[in-house]
């Protein structure tokens, strides 16, 4: 397989084929991010992505999912997209899910047919990182996108037949503004309907405009208990009616994952038990992006 720059996959991609049919991020901007550093966006060339199609065909049988890389490889040209698609339907007849990271500005360039289209020739899921719903939180960390963007983005995602799975960042909203983001954040999630949400913590990355203004006393970060508070904040203002609730990655403090509406109050529990210390919070130094 031919890969570029730095992989980056949903955890719960892990056990996916990794096909890279972009490098980077058309944005790569956000203030706290540190996935692409110093790449540039590009799509990479068509007859190298069907090489590595059919490397996985000789390979990789036992992998029923492929995740389509980098950054927002929806923003491809649709055509280009329905080939790639079609080629993994050909030589991998036994992969099952397709899906890829998707933002809202390469979404807005996408008809509710062409999504269609992409989910009758395999894609099935779409990860967005929606991180905060608070449009100032959104403003100040660049995300060049708004609440209303990815709200109108995430209906037509779903309205296509797609999955919907969206990100959030505990810790986005500094320890002065947490409160509003946990709950602005929740509330967006009860509104955009996911299939799974993931909330991971934030961890400052060296390089970025986050760090820099960590550094420089501009931002400060909840602590640990902090960041649980905060989750449980979103949590309780997150009403959603089905799906799954997810804080597992290996940034949190606490594991959660939850099948909603069913789990919320254990969830709350877990986090109400880590509060007052009768369950321990993962120590900072085994915390990791």
């Amino acid at each position: 397989m031919h890969y570029e720059g730095n992989v980056i996959r949903p955890p719960s991609e892990a056990d996916s084929i990794l096909l890279q049919a972009t490098v980077g991020c058309t944005h790569n901007k956000c203030a706290f991010c540190g996935a692409y550093p110093r790449e540039r966006f590009r799509i990479k060339d068509e007859a190298q992505v069907f090489e590595d199609i059919d490397f996985a065909a000789r390979h990789m049988t036992r992998q029923r999912r492929l995740f389509l890389l980098s950054g927002d490889a929806l923003t491809m040209p649709q055509a280009r997209l329905e080939r790639i698609l079609t080629r993994v339907r050909e030589r991998l007849p036994w992969v099952a899910r397709v899906s890829s990271y998707a933002n809202a500005r390469g979404l807005k360039n996408k008809t509710s047919g062409d999504l269609e289209r992409l989910r009758e020739r395999g894609l099935a899921a779409v990860y967005m990182g929606l991180e905060s719903g608070d449009d100032e939180v959104l403003a100040r960390m660049n995300k060049k996108a708004t609440l209303e963007d990815m709200l109108r983005e995430a209906r037509k995602v779903r309205q296509a037949g797609l999955k919907l799975c969206v990100t959030v960042l505990a810790g986005l909203g500094g320890a002065e503004g947490w409160r509003r983001h946990a709950r602005l954040t929740g509330r967006a999630l009860t509104l955009m309907e996911p299939d799974q949400a993931a909330s991971l913590s934030v961890i400052p990355v060296p390089g970025t405009p986050l760090w820099e203004d960590v550094r420089a006393g501009r931002f400060t970060l909840p602590d640990g208990p902090g960041m649980v508070r905060e989750l449980r904040e979103l949590l309780a203002h997150a009403d959603m009616r089905r799906g799954l609730f997810l804080a597992d990655h290996a940034s949190n403090h606490v594991p959660l994952k939850l099948r909603m509406p069913r789990d919320k109050q254990h969830g709350l529990d877990l986090l109400d038990a880590a509060l007052d210390g009768s369950l321990p919070l993962k120590p900072e130094r085994a915390r990791r992006l």
